[in-house]
């Protein structure tokens, strides 16, 4: 099967047995997942779950020790997958250039990939800064901007490429109420327009409920169990509930 060159088309993605272990250590254990195209797919858990890990396996980063991840039907090896599929990662700080201007962030890759001529990447630019409700800051410095606006900007940077894939590492880490709810309607607006396939890895229990198709929990390096969010929360797996309903609460009271 040949993966789609159409920038409004997801890809499948498939996880069958996947093993990962460091220093003796098993940090996943046997996880099978399989994401539809074009859905929103929301990977939680505490931390120390085997998220990040699971998150690497997927892009191609690690090799696991056993099993295997798909990409429409086709093995992921390391650092091969950008030549196959059209993939973008979003990261938890941003990791924006601070000595770049917001429209040479965007424009990065294909500046430097020379995939585009100049007034071209200046229109995609401007095109996916509007995607994201930026349009007009080309010229400004990360630094110039609060912490909402910089991961709308990562996201913007992200679809230069028009991605068939992209991934969110903690989309909302570090951001107030409100900026977090306007990342949750990015990603939403951007699978109606774009239908690509999503995958985001959280421990925001507001983003996943508000944004997936499907949610799988982690635990000790194992899947306890997927589904859609109202299947997750009547799970009556003891573990998934604590994660789910865990309160901080005042001194002399129980953590429930």
């Amino acid at each position: 099967m040949t993966v789609s060159t159409d920038p409004k088309h997801g890809v499948r993605v498939t996880a069958s047995g996947l093993k990962k272990s460091f220093e003796r250590v098993q940090v996943l254990k046997g996880i099978d997942l399989d994401i539809a195209a074009g859905e929103i797919f929301v990977i939680m858990g505490p931390s120390g779950s085997g998220k990040s890990v699971l998150l690497r396996q997927i892009i191609g980063l690690d090799t696991p020790d056993e099993g295997e991840i798909q990409i429409e039907g086709k093995p992921v090896r390391l650092g091969t997958i950008m030549n196959r599929i059209r993939l973008a990662i979003v990261f938890q700080s941003g990791a924006l250039l601070n000595s770049l201007t917001v429209g040479e962030n965007v424009g990065l890759y294909l500046s430097e990939h020379r995939l585009k001529t100049p007034p071209e990447i200046d229109r995609i630019v401007g095109e996916k800064l509007d995607l994201v409700g930026l349009r007009g800051i080309e010229l400004r410095h990360p630094g110039e901007l609060s912490g909402g606006e910089r991961k709308r900007v990562a996201i913007a940077r992200a679809l230069a490429i028009d991605p068939q894939l992209i991934l969110y590492d903690e989309p909302t880490s570090e951001l107030d109420p409100i900026m977090a709810v306007t990342i949750a309607e990015e990603i939403l607006k951007l699978k109606h327009r774009m239908g690509l396939t999503s995958i985001v890895v959280s421990h925001d229990r507001d983003l996943a409920f508000g944004v997936a198709d499907r949610i799988a929990i982690m635990h000790a390096g194992s899947i306890l169990c997927t589904g859609t969010p109202n299947e997750i929360r009547d799970s009556k797996d003891p573990i998934v509930q604590r994660f789910l309903t865990v309160e901080l609460k005042r001194e002399g009271e129980r953590v429930l």
